[in-house]
């Protein structure tokens, strides 16, 4: 064994001594100098400070420290004077010494003693040291004795609930030649050499341990935290449009990974169109998650205004930068008409949508892209893609495609070819395409991801779904017009008595109000679905009309709020080309 390393911090050696000299302790030196009896030089040592020669050399020393000289160490090599035994056993880490290739116990010092007991000279580890098994060290005892090499486990517990960092370091024979006619290691050791042993030494790093552990419960505290308000702030159950089936999947990353503020939303806005969203707010953790809370807020009372894509984005981006300046986060908003058979969308540093066709073929929706919610300055616009039936829309966050090694846009090729071969319901889709992009549990970001399908019907189902318009170009004529036009339709969609003569009654109204206040080109529009009997009358003025209360003596007034009174629901909204559309809502009996 050598002790060279460790004679600068044992007392009573020469290194000790010369650093008890720069420390400006003379009198140390004239202590540990003292000689024993009948003690002598040893091989390769300077003699003893008792010498002849001792004073002088002492004198020198000091005389060199005045100076400002390096001085000459010298003196007593008193390692030699404590026995290795002495060495351990002063020293507060526990040491254990153990022979042979069934381990057998050579020695244990006082600190060791003191943590696990006396342990028999001459017993086995595994029958006499079972804090061993329970560190798991006999394994690893074998493994160092064949190598010849080092080993060190780090902050394991036992039963007692202390935790040790234990250091296995092989033992060879003094001398003697190869055993098995084994060859040594570079170090000289004997591989396997039958009187080879290990020395154990264990430091206590209990309180090190639990520190560790607290920051990790408090961690994993904080993180659970985060998960539950991120999960309570998304949709609990999403909204299902009669024309659209969607689904949608959430997952947080792992337990390596902070919680982010990924988060999605399906709003109806009446008269079949639907608003689908979906954001990150670049963050972790709860505020984060707050942060998304509110843009999710502001983005439903936005959508109830039924504005076009883009300026629904450009009131959120004002409304973000004065949540949190420090927050940026990106979103997409889009709106499907199902007149129309196809997604409006304005996109904030968002990633693009995916429209895959009902033959497979992908499309990616491209700009006007805007940057990030809270950046300001910048005018958004609208796009367009289409989504007629039997295709399906994806929108997602970055976590389903960005990986480190790899660039974004690779990530994205993926997700089409992936979303290619992808058939099923909405969450069948979902979940095919998580688990084709190698999203696991322990993925180190966040993942959010919104599936669309515009069903194509056909057979009895598509019978549930119709649509019917009359354009009218004003004049006395128009009212009584659109009256017939209605009767004549909703009585051919087979309605009740009572739901045709409210329909009839509802599509006057609306008729009269625009052709009072409104300008050409007029058109009545009629939609039913399995759910619902939509009204729906564009003219070219774009005031919005307002409900009021009418005076008894008023002559007019009274249109709208009749429409508020027999329909489920009632709004209005402008047009993209100019002019607006009021509309009104029937639920259909089930």
């Amino acid at each position: 064994m050598n002790f060279t390393r460790w004679s600068a911090r044992l007392p009573g050696t020469r290194r000790a001594a010369a650093r008890d000299d720069r420390s400006s302790v003379p009198a140390a030196r004239a202590e540990y100098a003292r000689p024993e009896p009948g003690s002598g030089p040893a091989d390769g040592d300077t003699p003893k400070a008792s010498s002849p020669g001792a004073s002088a050399e002492i004198s020198q020393e000091s005389t060199g420290r005045a100076s400002g000289r390096p001085a000459e160490l010298s003196g007593p090599a008193l390692l030699e004077d404590l026995s290795a035994r002495e060495i351990l056993g002063r020293l507060p880490a526990l040491v254990a010494l153990v022979h042979g290739p069934d381990h057998r116990i050579a020695y244990v010092n006082d600190a060791y003693a003191a943590a696990f007991g006396p342990r028999p000279t001459g017993a086995t580890a595994a029958e006499a040291m079972p804090e061993l098994d329970e560190l798991s060290l006999l394994p690893l005892m074998d493994q160092v004795l064949r190598s010849g090499t080092p080993r060190t486990v780090k902050s394991r517990k036992v039963r007692s609930g202390n935790s040790y960092t234990v250091t296995c370091t092989p033992v060879a024979t003094p001398t003697g030649p190869p055993v098995d006619g084994r060859s040594k290691n570079k170090k000289g050791r004997n591989k396997g050499s039958e009187g080879g042993g290990v020395l154990l030494y264990a430091a206590d790093v209990t309180d090190h341990a639990e520190a560790a552990e607290r920051l990790r419960t408090s961690e994993r505290r904080h993180r659970e935290t985060a998960v539950t308000l991120q999960r309570s702030l998304l949709p609990q159950e999403l909204e299902q449009p009669d024309d659209l089936r969607i689904a949608a999947t959430y997952q947080p990353g792992g337990t390596d990974a902070a919680v982010g503020g990924d988060w999605y939303d399906v709003i109806t806005l009446g008269a079949g169109r639907t608003a689908l969203v979906i954001g990150d707010v670049m963050g972790r953790g709860v505020r984060a998650a707050a942060v998304m809370g509110q843009l999710r807020t502001a983005v439903r009372a936005y959508a109830r205004l039924d504005l076009p894509p883009h300026e629904v984005l450009q009131l959120l981006d004002g409304l973000a930068a004065e949540i949190d300046a420090s927050q940026i986060a990106t979103c997409a908003y889009a709106v499907h008409d199902p007149n129309e058979g196809r997604l409006v969308y304005a996109s904030a540093g968002h990633l693009p949508i995916l429209v895959r066709d009902q033959d497979g073929t992908v499309h990616r929706a491209e700009d006007p892209t805007g940057p990030p919610l809270g950046t300001g300055g910048w005018i958004h616009t609208s796009g367009t893609i289409a989504l007629p039936p039997g295709s399906t829309a994806v929108l997602y966050t970055d976590g389903l495609v960005e990986r480190r090694s790899e660039d974004i846009d690779e990530g994205v090729a993926a997700l089409e070819r992936a979303l290619s071969g992808a058939k099923g319901s909405p969450q069948v889709v979902c979940d095919r395409l998580i688990r084709s992009l190698g999203v696991t549990a322990e993925h180190d970001d966040d993942v959010a991801v919104l599936v669309v399908q515009h069903p194509a019907r056909t057979g009895t189902n598509a019978e549930l779904f119709h649509n019917a318009s009359l354009d009218l170009l004003g004049g006395i004529e128009a009212a009584p017009r659109a009256r017939a036009f209605a009767t004549g339709v909703l009585t051919s969609w087979r309605f009740p008595v009572e739901l045709c003569d409210l329909g009839v009654l509802a599509a006057s109204e609306l008729v009269a109000n625009s052709l009072q206040h409104g300008i050409p080109p007029m058109r009545l529009g009629l939609r039913r679905t399995d759910r619902r009997l939509i009204i729906e009358v564009t003219d070219g003025d774009d005031h919005l009309p307002r409900r009021r209360r009418a005076e008894p003596a008023d002559e007019s007034g009274r249109g709208i709020s009749i429409v508020a009174t027999i329909a489920s629901s009632w709004g209005s909204r402008r047009t993209p080309g100019g002019g607006k559309a009021v509309w009104c809502e029937f639920a259909l009996p089930q």
